[in-house]
C-alpha cells in the first residue's frame, strides 16, 4: 500500500468515535487567521509573516526557528490595554521572555509578572520599571526574596506561611515596607488540563479559601508592619476558555474581601484575577472575546463590592499566553518519511520535544501546514514526530499533509509563541533554536540561537 492513501477499509474504520482521526481539511494550503499570526499569509504558495518568506528565514537562520510576528504581538497587547483600561495588565513572562519581549512591554505600557530572579534579572537588564513588576512563586528563595526587595518591585504575591515570615525578616532587615499580596486558591475547577489548573485546593499554589488558610494568611501579614497587604491574587489555570470559572473566582474573592473588612477593618485596595485564557490551536477552538471578558470581570467585582458596602478595587489581569502564544510558529524541515502500512504516515522534521514539550507532557494539540509551497497533492493521514529516543516525541498526534511532501520541505507549527522556547530543553543534545522576530519585511534575531559549542562551555 502506498504511503499516500488510507483506504476506508483500514484500521481507522474500527476505531472508537473518541480515536478517530481528524477529517481532512477543504484545502491544505489554507493560513487560518484565527490561529496562525496576523500577518501571516501566502505568497507564490510560500507561508510569509510578516512580510518574509519563510523559506529566506530557514536560509539565513536555519531551523528549526522560532518566527515571532512583532506586529501580531504588540496589537494583543494594546488590545488588552484598551479593554482592561483603567485597570492593570501585567503580562505573565512565564509564556516567553526576553529582553526584546519586555521592551515591547514597556512601549506599549503593560506591566509585567517574573516567577524567578532569572526572570526579574531579564527585565531589569533593560530598565523596565521595577514599580510595574509582580514577583510570582510558590518556593521564593531568600536571594529572590532579598533581590525583589532591593529592586522595589511593585507587588510580592505571598504563596505560603512559611514565606510570610521569611518576607517579613527580610523586609525589616532592608528596612523595606513590600507591597504584598495573598495567591488565594479558591476552588475552582478550572476546565483544563490537570497539569495546568492551580485553584483546587489538592495543589501546590497558594492559600486555601475553603479550609481558612487565606483568612489567616491575612492575620500574620497584618501582625507584621514591615509588610503592606495591599490584595488579593487568584490564578485558576491555563489555556482556559469558559470564562465562568474567572467569574466564580472574581465572586468568592470579593467575598473574602468583605471577611477581611468586617473582622480587620481593613479594606484592601486591590485583586489580581491571573490570566490563563485560552487560545485557538486547532480548528474549531474558540478563544474568549478579551472586552466581553473585561466587561464582565468588571461588572461582577463592581457588583459583589457594592453591594457589600465596598469600593471597587484596583483589578489586574495576567495575560501571557493570548499575548504570544497565536503570533509565533516554529520552522522546521522535513528529514524522513516513514508510512506504517494501514495506519498513518509519520513526518520526521529536525526538531521535537526540546523545543515544543507540550504534546508530550499534557496532550497539547497544533495546527502545522506545508510552508515552503503549495500543493494541489491529496491529503495524507500524518503524524508530526520529532528527531528524540522518545516515543512520545510527537509535536502534531494527527494532521493531514500533502501527499507529495518530500525531505526538505519546510513545515510550519502555528501558535508556538508561548511556553514552547520557555520549556526548551537540550534533550539528546540538541541546541535551542533562535528567536527572530519578523515586522515590516525584515527579520532580526532577539535570541541567539545555541551552538554546540555552548553546549560544551559549562562543562569541566
Amino acid at each position: 500500500m502506498s504511503r499516500f492513501a488510507h483506504p476506508a477499509g483500514d484500521r481507522h474504520a474500527e476505531m472508537l468515535p473518541q480515536e478517530r482521526p481528524p477529517l481532512p481539511p477543504a484545502d491544505l494550503n489554507r493560513i487560518n487567521p484565527a490561529i496562525w499570526p496576523r500577518t501571516s499569509t501566502r505568497t507564490d504558495g510560500a507561508l510569509t509573516v510578516g512580510g518574509v518568506d519563510v523559506r529566506e528565514l530557514a536560509r539565513e537562520h536555519g531551523t528549526p526557528l522560532y518566527v515571532i510576528d512583532e506586529d501580531d504581538v504588540r496589537s494583543r497587547m494594546r488590545d488588552y490595554a484598551t479593554a482592561f483600561a483603567g485597570s492593570e495588565v501585567h503580562y505573565a513572562g512565564k509564556a516567553f521572555l526576553c529582553k526584546e519581549i519586555v521592551r515591547w512591554l514597556q512601549a506599549e505600557g503593560l506591566g509585567l509578572d517574573v516567577a524567578s530572579s532569572g526572570e526579574l534579572a531579564v527585565a531589569l537588564s533593560v530598565g523596565f520599571p521595577a514599580e510595574r513588576i509582580t514577583m510570582h512563586g510558590n518556593n521564593k528563595s531568600v536571594a529572590e526574596l532579598t533581590k525583589a526587595i532591593e529592586a522595589g518591585v511593585g507587588h510580592i504575591v505571598v504563596d505560603s506561611f512559611d514565606e510570610i515570615a521569611r518576607l517579613g525578616y527580610l523586609a525589616e532587615q532592608h528596612g523595606k515596607r513590600p507591597k504584598v499580596m495573598i495567591r488565594v486558591t479558591t476552588g475552582v475547577e478550572a476546565h483544563t488540563h490537570e497539569f495546568i489548573a492551580t485553584a483546587h485546593d489538592d495543589q501546590k499554589f497558594g492559600l486555601s479559601l475553603n479550609t481558612g488558610a487565606a483568612a489567616e494568611a491575612v492575620r500574620r501579614i497584618l501582625a507584621l508592619p514591615q509588610l503592606e497587604l495591599v490584595g488579593l491574587h487568584s490564578h485558576i489555570g491555563s489555556q482556559i476558555v469558559d470564562t465562568a470559572g474567572f467569574e466564580v473566582a472574581a465572586r468568592r474573592l470579593t467575598s473574602l474581601l468583605v471577611q477581611i473588612k468586617d473582622e480587620h477593618g481593613v479594606v484592601l485596595p486591590e485583586l489580581d484575577l491571573g490570566g490563563g485564557y485560552g487560545i485557538a490551536y486547532v480548528e474549531g477552538d474558540e478563544a474568549p472575546d478579551i472586552k466581553e471578558l473585561a466587561d464582565g470581570l468588571r461588572e461582577i467585582v463592581t457588583k459583589v463590592c457594592v453591594d457589600a458596602g465596598l469600593p471597587v478595587p484596583r483589578l489586574t489581569v495576567e495575560p501571557g499566553r493570548t499575548i504570544v502564544g497565536p503570533g509565533g510558529i516554529t520552522l522546521y524541515e522535513v528529514g524522513t518519511i516513514k508510512d506504517v502500512e494501514g495506519l498513518r504516515t509519520y513526518v520526521s522534521v529536525n526538531g521535537g520535544m526540546s523545543d515544543n514539550v507540550r504534546t508530550a507532557l499534557y496532550g497539547a494539540e497544533y495546527t502545522a501546514v506545508l510552508a515552503s509551497r503549495a500543493s494541489d497533492a491529496e491529503p495524507m493521514l500524518s503524524r508530526l514526530v520529532g528527531k528524540h529516543c522518545e516515543s512520545g516525541d510527537i509535536i502534531v498526534r494527527d494532521l493531514h499533509l500533502p501527499a507529495d511532501l518530500a525531505p526538505g520541505d519546510l513545515i510550519a507549527v502555528s501558535a508556538t509563541g508561548a511556553y514552547c522556547r520557555s520549556l526548551a530543553s537540550n534533550y539528546n543534545y540538541l541546541p535551542k533554536p533562535a528567536v527572530v522576530a519578523v515586522s515590516g519585511g525584515s527579520s532580526r534575531v532577539i535570541v541567539r540561537g545555541e551552538t554546540e559549542d555552548d553546549l560544551l562551555r559549562g562543562q569541566l
